[in-house]
C-alpha cells in the first residue's frame, strides 16, 4: 500500500463547513490543480482550491505524508480517485460543508442539509422504484420530505460507490426499507448503507461490507 495506513476494512470520513478561501499553498496543490482552478470561473475557482486544498490535507494526515506526495486525481467535476494502492475516496459537497470519505474497499457518500426544501412526491414519482413508492405511500407532509431524502442520500452514494451516473444507474437503485442497504436491479449487486446526522446536515455512507463502518468516526474541519 502507498500510504501508511494498517490493513483492514478502515473507513474514515472528514467534513468542512464552507469558509473563506486559505491561502494558496503552494506546497499543498499541484501545478495541474492551480491550472485547472485558472479555467474555472472565479466563485468556482474558489471553492475548487479550497476543497482539493482540504482533501489534500485529509489524505495526508492518514497516510502520513506530505500534502503534496498524495497521489489524488481530482479534476473539476470528475468523481475523484487515489493511485493504486492507496484506497479508495469519495467526495460530497452541499451548499455550505463537504463531505470527504477514504477507505481500503469501495466507498460512496452523499451530503445534504438536513431542512433542504424539494417536491418530495414529485420526486418520488419520477425517480424511486415501485417497492420504494409502496413503503412511501403511507407518508405526507415533513414526514415524506425527510424519507425521500433519506433515500435520495443513499442513492447518491451508492451510484458513488459503483462509479456510475445518475442518468444510467438511478432508476435501477432499490433502497430498502429499513434503510440499511440498497441493491442495483440490473447488476444485481446489493451494498450496505448508513445514515448519519451532523448539526444541520444529513449524509449517507455506501460501502461493500457494514463491518468497513465499525470504527469509523467523523472528523470536522
Amino acid at each position: 500500500m502507498g500510504g501508511r495506513t494498517n490493513g483492514g476494512s478502515v473507513t474514515a470520513l472528514w467534513m468542512q463547513e464552507s469558509r473563506s478561501e486559505p491561502s494558496d499553498d503552494p506546497l499543498g496543490l499541484t501545478a495541474e490543480e492551480k491550472a485547472w482552478a485558472e479555467s474555472l470561473p472565479q466563485r468556482r475557482a474558489i471553492h475548487f482550491r479550497r476543497s482539493r486544498l482540504w482533501m489534500r490535507s485529509c489524505l495526508a494526515s492518514l497516510h502520513g505524508c506530505s500534502a503534496r506526495e498524495v497521489p489524488l486525481t481530482a479534476p473539476p467535476g470528475v468523481p475523484p480517485f487515489l493511485a493504486p494502492g492507496w484506497g479508495y475516496i469519495s467526495l460530497s459537497h452541499c451548499v455550505d460543508a463537504c463531505l470527504l470519505a477514504w477507505s481500503l474497499q469501495p466507498v460512496g457518500v452523499d451530503l445534504e442539509r438536513a431542512d433542504r426544501a424539494f417536491a418530495a412526491d414529485a420526486l418520488m414519482r419520477r425517480f424511486f422504484t415501485c417497492a420504494e413508492r409502496s413503503d412511501l405511500v403511507a407518508f405526507q407532509g415533513e414526514r415524506l420530505r425527510r424519507e425521500v431524502l433519506d433515500r435520495w442520500l443513499i442513492k447518491e452514494s451508492a451510484i458513488k460507490w459503483q462509479r456510475g451516473t445518475l442518468a444510467s444507474d438511478l432508476r435501477f437503485w432499490d433502497v430498502s426499507a429499513c434503510l440499511g442497504w440498497a441493491r442495483h436491479g440490473e447488476l444485481a449487486v446489493e451494498i450496505a448503507a448508513e445514515l448519519r446526522s451532523q448539526g444541520d446536515w444529513r449524509m449517507a455512507i455506501a460501502v461493500s461490507d457494514k463491518q468497513s463502518l465499525r470504527d469509523c468516526r467523523l472528523c470536522l474541519a
